[in-house]
């Protein structure tokens, strides 16, 4: 598979309110360091490569870039590179980034933002990226508790004009009717990918008859989460890359894009023949009967 000339429009489309991104995005995460995301002891990634890689993404297309101001290591923030690497922005360029979590200067996790704290992180975002506007916001969240509060502060931000459109990661289908009922959502942020729960399959069908994206982090790295892909693919998925002469990444890309067309990937690198890699998979089309034995398998893992 010729990756070098494959650009993200193969992925298709999708609307994030009345902004329109291709399928295939690209997360930051893992650009301001190399090995495992927040991990204390992480080495900086060097300046100009993460640089380099930002302008091939969107070089290749991409114009959907998953962010957040807790995105740093000790000398690298994911969205001051980003900011350095593609200001003055692409008019096409959709920037989406989280809020909730907050880590202090030497990187410890901070409790999940109050209400009235999530503006100084709306700011802080704005003042990294050198934007007087957020295209995407997530709320971030963790356990069950309601969001109102919270997303209810997100959404008077929004009518500010400091948000153009609001989100939200990590959630369980009851928070997303909670947070409809006081601004609307354009995507879902939450872990998917082959062997995911039976749970949130059920809720990225949700999201698509309500026309939300459905927007899965770790489809690749799976049980590796921060730490990235692991080398426990099943040999099955192996047989299938082989046979395409692709990676198994890049088959875990496309089955996730193939769960429907509400579905967008941001996957992240900071290795320029990666990010080619995956913005190929969005090109791939997998046949029936590879879909069926990828099926089973994510039935057989969940």
């Amino acid at each position: 598979m010729t990756s070098q000339t494959i650009t993200a429009a193969a992925s298709g489309t999708w609307k994030l309110g009345d902004l329109t991104v291709n399928r295939i995005g690209f997360g930051a995460m893992r650009l301001p360091q190399h090995g495992e995301a927040f991990a204390a002891d992480a080495m900086p990634r060097d300046r100009d490569q993460a640089i380099s890689v930002l302008r091939r993404a969107v070089e290749l297309g991409v114009n959907h870039i998953d962010t957040a101001a807790f995105y740093f290591s000790s000398l690298r923030c994911a969205n001051e590179l980003i900011n350095q690497a593609l200001a003055p922005y692409p008019d096409d360029l959709v920037i989406t980034t989280k809020v909730g979590p907050g880590r202090d200067p030497s990187g410890q996790w901070l409790p999940h933002a109050t209400p009235e704290q999530l503006r100084g992180q709306v700011e802080e975002n704005l003042r990294q990226l050198g934007r007087d506007h957020l295209d995407v916001v997530n709320l971030r969240i963790v356990g069950t508790d309601s969001i109102a509060e919270r997303f209810g502060a997100l959404a008077e931000l929004r009518e500010a004009g400091l948000i153009r459109h609001l989100g939200l990661s990590n959630i369980r289908p009851h928070h997303l009717a909670e947070a409809q009922a006081i601004a609307p959502v354009v995507c879902v942020q939450n872990m998917y990918g082959i062997g995911a729960s039976p749970e949130q399959k059920e809720f990225l069908r949700i999201c698509g008859e309500q026309r939300i994206a459905f927007v899965p982090f770790y489809s690749i790295a799976g049980t590796g989460r921060t730490a990235g892909a692991t080398t426990e693919d099943s040999s099955k998925v192996h047989a299938i890359a082989r046979a395409r002469g692709v990676s198994t990444a890049q088959i875990r890309l496309a089955w996730t894009l193939h769960q429907g067309p509400h579905v967008l990937a941001i996957p992240g690198t900071g290795d320029p023949d990666h990010l080619a890699q995956n913005v190929a998979a969005g090109s791939l089309r997998l046949s029936e009967s590879e879909v069926s034995v990828l099926d089973r398998l994510h039935h057989e893992a969940a």
